[in-house]
């Protein structure tokens, strides 16, 4: 019997305990009940689960710190304590290859924070029943309102005459959705990037003080480059054939 190791549980920063609103389907939902405990314990909250039939069957799983970063070794150090605890409660019927990477820029959203951090930005929603005749929709984040359901999108929808539309999407009802590949979101997260590469280089003992009025932002020693992919939400290194992350029955 393969045991997993004793993992370091960090104290919860805020918002680590928010709830995911848009939960993953059949299979992901599955491994994803394992991945969210795992990743809590190291100060790491899910985002979604995917699994797909490509070169066998590939396990990717996107998680992110509260404050939304993400960096090439905070991937690395959850792969190497979720590996052990799918081994010992398998929740795969097959082998399969897993994959750690963080949300991106055109990231998931799956908690009412994501949205209102998404506010003024397109959003791709896909809802999992009708509304208004449809199902797709495409536009403008402009609020995140209570609803009789629990939290809601506002959207401005463009249509192709330019006239706009407003509606009020329940989060709980949507099976998906994700944020638009735009210029002002690409400004955005240079922003981001431009803010925590600043914050890195700030005297340690002022950033000490910081941290203890703010959310915990990127550790201080971390190099530059990876400061840029925790700052942009980079997806960690591919893993060769050879390196460990692939699982056999």
């Amino acid at each position: 019997m393969v045991e997993a190791p004793n993992r370091t549980i960090v104290e919860p920063a805020e918002g680590l305990d928010e709830a995911r609103l848009i939960e993953d389907p059949g299979a992901s939902q599955r491994v994803g009940r394992i991945a969210a405990r795992v990743a809590r314990d190291l100060g790491y909250r899910l985002v979604r689960v995917k699994i797909s039939s490509a070169a066998g069957a590939t396990v990717q799983i996107m998680a992110e710190r509260p404050d939304g970063t993400m960096s090439i070794e905070d991937c690395e150090r959850l792969s190497q304590a979720l590996s052990p605890a799918f081994d010992v409660e398998e929740p795969m019927t097959q082998a399969y290859r897993l994959e750690i990477s963080s949300p991106g820029i055109d990231r998931p959203l799956v908690r009412e924070s994501d949205f209102v951090r998404a506010v003024g930005h397109e959003a791709r929603v896909e809802m999992a029943v009708v509304i208004d005749g449809r199902k797709r929709f495409r536009g403008r984040i402009t609020a995140v309102a209570p609803g009789l359901d629990g939290p809601a999108a506002r959207m401005t929808l463009i249509a192709d005459d330019t006239s706009e539309t407003e509606v009020e999407l329940p989060i709980r009802a949507m099976a998906e959705a994700r944020l638009v590949l735009t210029e002002d979101l690409i400004r955005a997260a240079l922003r981001r990037e431009k803010a925590a590469l600043k914050d890195a280089k700030r005297p340690a003992r002022l950033r000490a003080g910081a941290d203890r009025k703010t959310s915990p932002g990127v550790a201080s020693g971390t190099k530059s480059n990876e400061l840029k992919a925790a700052a942009r939400g980079a997806a960690s290194k591919p893993l060769g054939p050879d390196e460990g992350d692939t699982h056999g029955r």
